[in-house]
């Protein structure tokens, strides 16, 4: 026997807003069913995997023990990076070395922090 993930979930404040952030993250939408205040919202990835944002009273206080790395899929890591600033994202760690390897380390607009990694075809393009 073994286990499989049904959904990845995220704590924070503002399921509805948060839910918005990812869908534009992942280019999808929120579900239907979900309205501001509500205390969880759903995202489905572009691959259908399913990410779920619960609504706690506690704000986040230390670096992340989890986190989701990103790929793009049809651009750049450093494309990908400023498309992700633009609805709110912000910069936490800039790990990108000179020979085009590394990656971005950015936060959502509630602190959780996420690495956008390269795409398939800039490590295609290295190898």
């Amino acid at each position: 026997m073994s286990a499989r993930i049904r959904n990845i979930s995220i704590d924070c404040h503002d399921t509805y807003a948060l839910a918005g952030f990812w869908a534009q993250v992942f280019g999808t939408g929120r579900q239907p069913d979900d309205h501001p205040g509500d205390p969880e919202a759903m995202v489905l990835t572009a691959d259908g995997e399913t990410v779920l944002f619960l609504q706690v009273p506690e704000g986040k206080t230390v670096k992340n023990r989890v986190h989701l790395c990103l790929e793009p899929a049809d651009r750049s890591r450093d494309a990908e990076v400023e498309r992700l600033l633009a609805p709110g994202a912000t910069p936490v760690d800039d790990r990108r070395r000179p020979d085009g390897t590394g990656w971005v380390v950015l936060a959502d607009p509630e602190g959780n922090e996420f690495c956008v990694l390269r795409s398939a075809a800039e490590r295609a393009a290295s190898a």
